[in-house]
């Protein structure tokens, strides 16, 4: 069943009024009951639908006997059109900028009808994915049960959106593209104090520090698994999250919600800030009644919801505690 699956989309029409053709592709993994409560994942940035197996980039966190345990829970991954997985071509992804999150949400919200999903346990995305998991709720306040977006908030803020310009740029002028947008990018995936605690300003070679090498480890990595025109793409949605696009006030879209929102945010985090999170939560607390907040405590940023992987499962237990509930 993990196999990589598609829903044939003929002239999805964008928010911007572009219609498209795409196949939107999947995978599902875990308890294959047809009454096994369904968890919906959303991947990040350079993620996919592969979060479990011999590439799975959330083994930790997916998986049986983990928090989030295939032998309780049916898990679905959609894959973000155009990121290129499973190496299929789209030619709608030359027009990227006319794409945004919410349109990724609404694909994903009609390709759980087409499966005849009509009710989750849980949406829950990270970074990219956390951001897409805000726009979902958004456009169907009574899918899930619970909400949970993890290093991510319901709108790019005016910092996250100067990084993905800044990546843009390079992704559009430099010789290296890839390469050299995923330099940068870690510069604020993590912070100053994590390469400072890894590195301490020493050397591979008397020319090479071992920051520098480290980044252009991460530089040839994504360019050997990643395509232009995916990273052009990704990169777009991120600057593009904002539930209150075109609507009213965070207050008035976020009201209808039924599902628990547990927010996870990370104190160290330079792209989705700490403090937005804290913020968004004291909000939602004034109108909603099931809001909850959990902090991962680390020095290296952003990436620490990949990194941090006891404290997260930790923050997500009372979320996906129907194993012990069942006892």
């Amino acid at each position: 069943m993990n196999t990589l699956q598609f829903i044939e989309f003929d002239r999805f029409e964008l928010c911007s009024g572009k219609p498209i053709n795409l196949r939107l592709s999947y995978q599902i993994f875990g308890n294959p009951s047809k009454d096994a409560p369904m968890v919906l994942v959303n991947h990040a940035l350079t993620g996919n639908s592969e979060i479990i197996g011999p590439n799975g980039w959330w083994n930790s966190i997916v998986g049986k006997n983990n928090v989030i345990d295939t032998n309780v829970y049916a898990v679905i991954v959609f894959n973000c059109p155009g990121n290129g997985f499973g190496d299929i071509e789209e030619s709608f992804v030359e027009a990227y900028k006319t794409f945004s999150a919410r349109d990724v949400a609404r694909l994903f919200v009609e390709g759980l009808s087409r499966l005849n999903i009509t009710h989750l346990h849980a949406i829950i995305g990270a970074s990219l994915g956390g951001g897409i998991t805000w726009e979902m709720a958004a456009l169907r306040p009574n899918l899930a049960d619970y909400v949970v977006p993890i290093a991510a908030d319901w709108k790019s803020t005016d910092w996250v959106i100067a990084n993905c310009f800044v990546q843009d740029e390079i992704l559009n002028n430099s010789a290296q593209p890839i390469k050299d947008a995923r330099l940068h990018a870690m510069t604020f995936y993590r912070t100053p104090e994590s390469f400072a605690f890894k590195f301490n300003r020493t050397k591979r070679q008397p020319n090479l520090y071992n920051i520098e090498s480290w980044l252009q480890h991460h530089g040839h990595r994504l360019e050997s698994r990643f395509k232009l025109s995916a990273y052009k793409m990704m990169n777009h949605l991120l600057k593009t999250i904002d539930i209150t696009e075109g609507k009213t006030d965070f207050e008035t879209v976020v009201k209808p919600i039924t599902a628990h929102i547990h927010i996870i945010t990370i104190n160290s985090d330079l792209l989705f800030r700490s403090s937005e999170n804290w913020n968004t939560f004291i909000t939602l607390k004034s109108i909603k009644e099931h809001v909850t907040i959990g902090e991962i405590k680390s020095v290296d940023g952003h990436d620490a919801f990949l990194i941090e992987s006891q404290q997260l499962s930790k923050l997500l237990k009372p979320v996906f505690n129907l194993k012990k509930q069942n006892k």
